[in-house]
């Protein structure tokens, strides 16, 4: 350790409040590589998803209508990644396109740049539109006398610089998404009125946003309006940041010689929902929210969050029959059964041959620990992880959330087998984070740490690499019981590139074609 660290990097690492130990253990990552996951098929219909009829659904929503009273319930929405992603395309094209000397047409053509072109027509038709054009008149005061492409190039960079709306630097949360009725709605107004499906009489609602800090003045201008819901913020903290390291692996240094710490990722965020002191929490992401599906979506929150409360009503009596000693060898089979094909949990061969006393505990610690319900759409090819039946080091088969990152790439049978998975990962999730007893799980005791990934990324212009956390719905939930659904593709709206905001899930119906420069 001290041919590593000096006593003054120590001191650095105590001040921020690093755990050294782990900080150990991502340089041994880092010098000795990171176990792939082992993907053995992927997860399907009737073989790790299930796929539920209309009536089965009805039946599931109204045993959440009839439940969710007797439970805490909140809303968790990781929120605090700037929009810089959705708006790469419009970036480049400030980068590169010179309004005195270039077309808009020969720069698309050259660059096959569809996304630029669908901005373009599609410009009327976003939210942001008439306060874009107004903010940029009043910036480029001879906006009238410029031609089409010096007006387009005005418009871009006055959406996205500091000088204008400053839109690629702010968090998508607080950017407008939608329009009714003249109101611009964004992401945390959708949020809000999703909580419709939970809320109890007399209560408000809960939902907690996960920021970054310096943005929270602008989510509370919004928030501050829903005086009936109980909206709070946490941020990412910088003790579960990973150090970062050159291309040798050693530690690397900023020029003042200090060590290098980066945000972990969005794995992180499992301190952040450990946090949290609800029964049950629904996880989605900022950006996945919808103006016309709203009915869709809730009927289906609902149904996630029926097939939870019956899990763990389930769960819940089962363990509370091994606590009174209540477990024979006649209902250990109807608790075995109810695990295999309820939960998807597929029992080792050699439980069989355990002694009755060591079946019990073993079935003990299948049920004691949190248990997540995910919705599952189907692949259309959108980038991200997806369900799979993975075989861990002992053999044992269970369902995982598997991210590209996660396998080896060298391997043809591994990349075949995630190519060829049915469904995608949505982010649509609804957890249970206390016992049967109603203790929090201390949700850290069931993160797989072997599940964290290796990025290269660039830091005062030399490589470095980063250790990425073991993601928040893949390794941080790996030793969670895990259920699999089928969702509709309707209750998938995200908005990755603004160009996004332009489908019809984010737009109203009155849409009007009229020019838009």
């Amino acid at each position: 350790m001290e041919k590593i660290f000096s006593e003054i990097d120590l001191q650095q690492i105590v001040k921020r409040g690093n755990s050294l130990e782990k900080i150990m253990q991502q340089l041994h990552y880092f010098k000795n590589g990171i176990p792939t996951i082992n993907l053995l098929k992927i997860a399907s219909i009737n073989d790790g998803i299930f796929q539920f009829s209309k009536e089965e659904v009805a039946d599931f929503c109204h045993y959440f209508e009839a439940q969710k009273d007797n439970y805490s319930i909140e809303k968790f929405v990781p929120a605090s990644g700037a929009a810089t992603r959705m708006f790469k395309s419009l970036n480049e094209f400030l980068t590169k396109f010179n309004p005195e000397k270039d077309t808009v047409n020969s720069y698309v053509n050259l660059n096959k740049e569809r996304d630029v072109s669908l901005f373009i027509v599609g410009l009327r038709s976003f939210p942001f539109y008439n306060e874009l054009k107004e903010k940029t008149k009043t910036i480029y005061t001879d906006y009238p006398n410029y031609n089409t492409d010096q007006k387009v190039y005005a418009i871009v960079k006055t959406l996205l610089t500091e000088k204008g709306l400053n839109f690629a630097n702010k968090p998508k949360g607080i950017l407008p998404f939608h329009i009714e009725n003249d109101t611009i709605l964004t992401p945390i107004d959708e949020h809000a009125f999703e909580t419709d499906f939970y809320r109890k009489p007399n209560q408000k609602a809960k939902i907690h946003f996960t920021i970054s800090k310096e943005f929270q003045t602008d989510f509370l201008k919004i928030t501050t309006k829903y005086t009936d819901l109980e909206i709070t913020f946490s941020y990412q903290s910088e003790t579960s940041d990973t150090i970062a390291v050159n291309e040798n692996n050693k530690p690397f240094r900023t020029p003042e010689n200090e060590l290098f710490f980066r945000p972990g990722g969005h794995g992180a965020l499992i301190e952040n929902l450990n946090q949290l002191q609800s029964d049950i929490v629904f996880i989605k992401n900022i950006d996945n929210v919808s103006q016309n599906n709203r009915e869709v979506i809730l009927t289906y929150k609902k149904l996630l969050g029926g097939l939870l409360l019956f899990t763990k009503q389930e769960v819940d009596a089962a363990l509370k029959k091994f606590q009174k000693n209540e477990i024979n060898e006649n209902n250990i089979k109807e608790i075995i059964h109810f695990i295999e094909t309820k939960m998807s949990i597929p029992l080792p061969e050699e439980f069989k041959m355990f002694q009755f006393d060591y079946q019990k505990q073993y079935l003990i610690k299948i049920l004691n620990r949190p248990i997540r319900v995910c919705g599952m759409v189907k692949n259309e090819g959108e980038p991200g992880g997806g369900p799979f039946w993975v075989q861990d080091e002992k053999g044992r088969h269970n369902l995982q959330i598997v991210e590209l990152s996660q396998i080896d790439l060298n391997s043809e049978n591994q990349h075949a087998i995630f190519k060829n998975s049915t469904h995608f990962n949505p982010v649509d999730i609804v957890c249970s984070i206390k016992d049967f007893e109603g203790n929090k799980f201390d949700l850290n005791q069931f993160i797989d740490s072997k599940s964290a990934f290796i990025t290269e990324k660039t830091k005062n212009e030399k490589k470095i690499k980063a250790f990425e956390l073991p993601g928040l719905w893949n390794g941080a939930m790996a030793e969670w019981s895990t259920i699999f659904v089928e969702v509709p593709i309707e209750t998938f709206n995200p908005v990755k590139k603004v160009t996004d905001l332009l489908k019809p899930a984010h737009q109203p119906n009155n849409l009007d074609s009229n020019s838009v420069l």
